[in-house]
């Protein structure tokens, strides 16, 4: 029977470390959910450039994935799977312009579009059945986020609480039918009563791409903060402990937890909820904040290089989207990073 498996990971950052003070040195807007655990500013993060597109970071993220594989392999690509966070473009995805940069010619090409910030672990399992059910053998799966450095740092928004929390960042994961490194099984869900739950606004009410003044922000509100830390607070242990009973393992087995990284009120209550160490459950939050998509493989990538994870260690992704309408969480036997 084929086995998938997550060969390789690797990462991009862009630009230098950005100090908090770039944010709570900037005049403060009136802002009610200035004191909510949600909006804990991290010491530091990292912006895009103006010039500095997603395509970019994903080209500069697959570097080490072709010096470690060679250009060849990695050009024989069967399926690339691309989420962005910010799209550089309306209409136009970036998945056509990343197989252009790298010399790709797959045969599956999609833009995904949901399960925001746990759409990694959405795209493993979306290649791990292309994988196993048709004649393609290798995939490369991209997460690059972009909005901090563009939507959070415009003059209306970078005072608000909700500002100093994101980084931009990309991570990749390329997937092969070997042996080493599987993925053992996934947990899904997409949880359409949340559907909508979180949304864009502009102070003048106008639409996102309509001419103005006002400037686009996330809408959050009081008792829309207070269902969003109630559901994440929830569902990444749900879905973790599905997909465990799945697998016959015990959750306080996990060797390597690996989330996405809102805020540090989740990471606490996830590894307390899942009996899990800290040192079990590295996050890269204090240096990149909320890297949105691109925690999950970042941070994966991270730890895998500073030697936290070893040959034989169950390594487990998870996390929730948006306001809770997608979770998932990723199970891996770790060989061969």
């Amino acid at each position: 029977m084929t086995t998938v498996s997550l060969t390789d990971v690797s990462s991009y950052l862009p630009g230098e470390p950005v100090p908090a003070a770039f944010f709570t040195g900037h005049p403060a807007a009136e802002d009610r959910l200035r004191d909510s655990p949600m909006f804990k500013v991290p010491p530091y993060r990292h912006h895009v450039t103006p010039e500095e597109s997603n395509t970019d970071m994903i080209e500069r993220a697959v570097q080490p994935l072709i010096e470690r594989h060679g250009r060849a392999e990695i050009s024989r690509v069967d399926v690339l799977l691309v989420h962005s966070q910010l799209p550089d473009q309306p209409f136009v995805g970036s998945g056509t312009e990343v197989a252009r940069r790298l010399g790709l010619s797959p045969r599956w090409l999609v833009d995904v579009a949901n399960a925001g910030c746990a759409s990694f672990v959405h795209m493993l399992q979306l290649a791990r059945h292309l994988l196993l059910t048709g004649d393609a053998r290798t995939a490369l799966v991209c997460n690059a986020q972009s909005a901090a450095g563009q939507l959070f740092t415009q003059s209306q928004v970078r005072g608000l609480s909700q500002a100093a929390i994101p980084g931009d960042g990309c991570g990749v994961g390329y997937l092969t039918t070997s042996g080493h490194a599987p993925l053992l099984g996934t947990e899904s869900r997409h949880i359409a009563a949340y559907a909508g739950d979180m949304t864009m606004v502009r102070d003048d009410g106008r639409k996102y791409w309509e001419p103005g003044e006002a400037q686009v922000r996330i809408g959050f509100t009081p008792r829309g903060v207070t269902d969003v830390l109630d559901r994440g607070n929830r569902l990444v242990p749900e879905v973790v402990r599905a997909l465990c009973r799945r697998l016959d393992v015990k959750s306080a087995g996990i060797d390597c937890l690996i989330t996405n990284q809102p805020n540090r009120t989740f990471l606490e209550n996830w590894r307390k909820s899942l009996g899990l160490p800290a040192q079990r459950h590295p996050d890269t939050f204090d240096r990149c904040g909320n890297l949105f998509g691109a925690a999950l493989p970042v941070t994966l990538d991270d730890a895998i290089r500073s030697g936290r994870i070893g040959d034989g260690d169950l390594v487990v992704l998870a996390g929730f989207a948006h306001a809770g309408d997608y979770a998932g969480a990723a199970a891996i036997r770790a060989g061969g990073w």
